[in-house]
């Protein structure tokens, strides 16, 4: 039986600099820990220390108690714009995107896109382990939330 999921999830910050500083952030993927309340670690799977559309990783994640791995790709890569992974293990992809807004600060937005919907697997997890849908769609969107407030702090010290 297919389980009902949220196919966007969206939130946008304003911050108070230039889209560089914002960028220069952003665009290593290894510092998610610093920014995410589930990200504990992100592993590149190559030795290069550049990061860049094909780079490949290991994240590892945790709820509560419960830690699990998982492993991205760099599948969009556009400088000082927008960049984006998909997680193998569930199909979803994660971005960050850079604009401008009307006051001339810089606007990050991170997205999850399902454009492959989500796998059954996850699928199943999310049911049996991280409280259903709802509930785990609630904590993504409040850990997003949390992450661009982290990230706001960082550029705009």
């Amino acid at each position: 039986m297919p389980t009902a999921f949220k196919a966007l999830l969206e939130r946008r910050i304003a911050i108070e600099t230039t889209p560089s500083v914002v960028w220069d952030i952003i665009r290593d993927i290894r510092r998610m820990p610093q920014w995410s309340p589930q990200v504990v670690s992100v592993k590149l799977s190559e030795s290069d220390d550049d990061v860049r559309l094909g780079t490949t990783f290991t994240n590892l994640n945790r709820h509560g108690e419960l830690e699990w791995i998982t492993h991205g790709e760099v599948v969009r890569y556009l400088p000082q714009k927008e960049i984006a992974f998909r997680i193998a293990e569930n199909y979803t992809i994660w971005s960050f995107s850079i604009s401008a807004d009307e006051a001339a600060a810089t606007v990050l937005t991170q997205r999850r896109e399902t454009p492959d919907g989500i796998s059954q697997f996850s699928l199943e997890l999310t049911e049996s382990h991280l409280g259903g849908q709802q509930a785990f769609t609630e904590t993504l969107e409040a850990g997003m939330e949390q992450t661009l407030t982290a990230i706001k702090a960082c550029a705009e010290s």
